[in-house]
């Protein structure tokens, strides 16, 4: 079985976040003036939905009083995460969300920070990948992906929101390699965000694509688009037709985690209001519906479990990365 761990803390977590937050119930009393979130890509994907939907369940809860965002893409997130170090004295009011690929790039040097440069505030959900297609599209299962892959790699291209060797791309590779496949076979097309992904999808520009599943589960809601499979080890409430990998006969799991940075040197009454707001936030309806509605599974590692969480990722997703080549 392939199986991405994103270590033994996320794995309870997950099944504990409520219980968590519970010391931290949120109780109508507004703990932060305002946030400004900064989302290291294009709208549409990943990184701004889980910025937007938790400023809106922070807001809409009254935890924070105002939420801004600000998308800015390039360098594969290293754009934005560059800014708030370069500028890390005027954005004590701000929190960057990012996610695995924090991590990825890293270690594949597309940018020359990690998140050991930044303030660590808190993971907050994990979001199953998705392996989806065009609602015309004549590939209706993972089967079917792969029959035409063994008919035709090259012709059979998968994109991403992320850089070759990024997230969705390993994904990909993790995916394929599991159904008995080369993973180094497997065409990758690269774009700027979930977002431009999804449109080259629908344009025709490639087979399939490789996504977070709270990207794909709205579209495919809709109608316009069809989830092949999703890496989940059973059936997401947001989209119960979507069969998982392991219904198919692909013996592999993903869960990717996202959560919010601060700059460096921030003080210690923000940080810990930040993680007071956070924390408190899972307590609330507004979150349930946000979480609900996208997917999302809770994972709360503030602070010192977030660093600890993350050193355990870098271990695992380097060794993974290195098996498949891409180290």
């Amino acid at each position: 079985m392939t199986t991405l761990k994103l270590g033994r803390r996320a794995l309870m977590t997950a099944a504990l976040a409520f219980g968590l937050a519970g010391n931290a119930a949120a109780d109508g009393h507004q703990v932060v003036d305002s946030i400004h979130f900064l989302i290291p890509g294009g709208a549409g994907g990943g990184w701004d939905g889980t910025a937007r939907g938790t400023g809106e369940a922070l807001t809409e809860a009254g935890l924070v009083g105002n939420a801004t965002y600000e998308n800015m893409s390039g360098g594969g997130g290293g754009t934005a995460i560059g800014f708030l170090i370069e500028n890390a004295d005027s954005n004590h009011g701000t929190l960057m969300v990012n996610s695995t690929p924090i991590v990825i790039r890293s270690l594949t040097g597309v940018f020359p920070h990690n998140f050991r440069d930044l303030t660590l505030v808190s993971g907050t959900i994990g979001d199953y990948a998705a392996i989806v297609v065009g609602k015309d599209s004549p590939l209706n299962s993972m089967a079917d992906l792969l029959a035409a892959f063994d008919a035709d790699p090259g012709a059979t291209a998968i994109g991403g929101g992320s850089v070759p060797g990024g997230m969705d791309h390993l994904v990909a590779a993790m995916t394929m390699e599991a159904a008995g496949k080369d993973p180094l076979d497997v065409k990758y097309i690269p774009y700027d965000a979930g977002g431009n992904a999804m449109a080259a999808l629908l344009s025709g520009e490639i087979a399939a694509l490789s996504t977070g599943f709270s990207e794909a589960v709205d579209l495919a809601n809709q109608g316009e688009v069809k989830i092949l499979g999703v890496t989940a080890p059973e059936r997401v409430d947001a989209a119960p037709d979507a069969m998982t990998m392991g219904e198919q006969g692909i013996d592999t799991t993903f869960v990717n985690w996202r959560g919010f940075f601060a700059a460096p040197g921030l003080p210690e009454d923000k940080l810990v209001a930040y993680q007071d707001a956070i924390a408190k936030m899972y307590d609330t309806p507004e979150w349930e519906d946000v979480r609900a509605r996208n997917g999302w599974v809770n994972i709360h590692n503030p602070g010192a479990d977030f660093e600890t969480f993350l050193t355990e990722q870098e271990q695992v997703i380097g060794d993974l990365m290195k098996k498949l080549g891409f180290l």
